[in-house]
């Protein structure tokens, strides 16, 4: 059975250990800021150089899919981190005021995962992934199935430990090419999750929160009913009112005593987005120059983004600080869950990714997705012929993946490190005759599949480059599908006492337009 670590228990009377609670979502606060700054209006600023200094990550390579014509998706990534880029400790000044513990506790889950996508309309709509979604995973032995935070923390690992084994590492190059790898596995999962591209990725850790959380100071907040909750120190009234920093924290971190646990969450961070987006229009921070360089001073210390964050693309996004072509901002959504389950002793969202897709798609008025599952079961084609080549600093890392490949009957070719001219990122490239057998590898590999054939390639010919964000999946994972994702699903009731009885389906909520105050559970 598909292993998954870093269990965390919903929905349960008894209080947990300070370690799991210490596990919660703290970074989100800043996540949401630093979406403010992209969403409400820093164009003229930014676009003068206000984002020099920040981290840039290669992590979306440039052979990854992209959205077409004025169409752009955003993934917004909250990491659960208490170290800095360079893999040292945060400081106790900071992580007490977190509530953190030390670097012991905890590890790098993506706690928040919010998929923005803005059409060539301007219309925004942004997707909150729940953090325990079950998905289907490639890339670290052992694991075929994990909760979609997973994936940044433990290819990071993986990839981090086999590096140190060869010695040629120092810490902070295991920190940084292992957060690199990471950040790829996280942009396939949420690719394949929602089955569309993404054109741009920003991410922050906890440090980000603390710091853009005392800059930003309070923000209105509105509940639909009284709460008090002892993990989080929630304890709030009815209605409107206006919180601050440690007390926002709360507020987004309170999963106890929900109606909706997991998912009345995810509305309250999707509540709080709108919120402070609304917080920092009405008080004049991107046309107040101090304020705006405050908070820029504290994203360079604690922001990873993608490449291409640029004038265009920045400008177009302030643009949309009035509220949108249709007056509304941008709409929230929850992507759908179709019920709690319990595998291997963790609470976990099953979830039905066609189902998904097809949400996804409609919402931003994309093509419906295709329903035929791909297949790695046609036999190679003898005579095309596959040669892999290793563009990064994992030594043995093509021959690896080029024994692997002949195990599935594919003919190897050259096995060697890359040549000056020929792609750094990890690809699949083929020459004329071979589609069908190159998007077969691709799909071996957990790797995008090319879209038509290389002319610079020798017919019959498929070229693999890996680099070091790569991963090799493991012989068990490499047979996942579509379709057997899907039948690990139970129906949706179970059978006691001679009854039948029907789970229920947790609520994913109705779209919250941007823009003001919602009041949530």
């Amino acid at each position: 059975m598909a292993r998954s670590g870093g269990a965390h228990h919903r929905h349960r009377a008894v209080r947990q250990s300070s370690r799991f609670r210490q596990g919660l979502t703290r970074s989100f606060m800043a996540l949401v800021s630093v979406a403010a700054v992209g969403l409400t209006g820093a164009g003229y600023y930014v676009a003068h150089g206000a984002l020099g200094g920040i981290t840039v990550s290669d992590a979306l390579r440039p052979d990854d899919p992209r959205s077409s014509g004025d169409n752009m998706n955003i993934l917004l990534i909250g990491l659960d981190s208490r170290k800095d880029q360079d893999g040292n400790d945060l400081p106790w000044s900071i992580l007490k005021h977190l509530h953190a513990g030390d670097s012991d506790d905890g590890g790098y889950n993506t706690n928040t995962l919010i998929l923005v996508h803005v059409g060539a309309d301007d219309k925004v709509v942004a997707f909150s992934i729940p953090r325990d979604d079950w998905v289907p995973f490639t890339g670290v032995p052992g694991y075929n199935h994990i909760k979609i935070k997973e994936a940044y923390g433990l290819t990071k690992q993986y990839v981090a430990q086999k590096l140190a084994n060869q010695g040629t590492a120092t810490q902070k190059e295991l920190e940084t090419k292992g957060r690199e790898a990471g950040r790829a596995a996280t942009l396939r999962a949420v690719r394949s999750l929602t089955g569309v591209p993404i054109d741009y990725f920003a991410e922050i850790n906890l440090a980000g929160f603390y710091d853009l959380a005392q800059t930003l100071g309070g923000v209105e907040v509105c509940l639909n009913h009284p709460v008090e909750d002892s993990y989080s120190g929630a304890d709030f009234p009815a209605g409107r009112q206006r919180l601050d920093a440690a007390e926002a924290l709360s507020f987004v971190r309170q999963r106890h005593e929900l109606e909706n646990g997991d998912l009345d969450r995810t509305h309250r961070q999707q509540a709080f987005i709108s919120s402070v987006m609304q917080e920092l229009q009405a008080t004049g921070t991107f046309t107040n120059l101090d304020k705006l360089k405050n908070l820029m001073a504290v994203a360079r210390k604690d922001v990873v983004l993608s490449s291409g964050w640029d004038e265009d693309m920045i400008q177009r996004l302030g643009s949309l600080a009035a509220g949108g072509p249709d007056g509304k901002g941008v709409e929230f959504r929850t992507l759908p869950v179709v019920r709690y389950d319990t595998i291997d002793g963790q609470d976990v969202n099953i979830v039905d990714q066609s189902a998904i897709k097809a949400e996804v798609a409609a919402a931003i008025g994309a093509p419906p997705p295709s329903t035929t599952a791909a297949t790695t079961g046609a036999k190679p084609n003898p005579t095309t012929v596959v040669d892999v080549i290793n563009s990064g600093s994992m030594s043995g890392l093509a021959t690896e993946v080029s024994r692997a490949l002949k195990k599935h009957g594919y003919t190897a070719g050259q096995v060697r490190d890359r040549d000056s001219g020929e792609p750094t990122a990890t690809t699949v490239q083929y020459g004329a005759g071979a589609e069908t057998d190159a998007k077969n590898v691709a799909t071996l590999l957990g790797l995008d599949a090319p879209k038509q054939p290389d002319a610079s390639l020798e017919p019959g010919h498929i070229r693999v480059t890996v680099d070091t964000n790569f991963t090799m999946p493991s012989q068990d994972e490499t047979t996942t599908t579509d379709e057997t994702t899907t039948t690990t699903s139970k129906a949706n009731t179970y059978y006691y006492n001679g009854t039948t009885t029907t789970y229920p389906t947790p609520d994913q909520g109705k779209p919250i337009d941007g823009g003001g105050v919602p009041c949530v559970n």
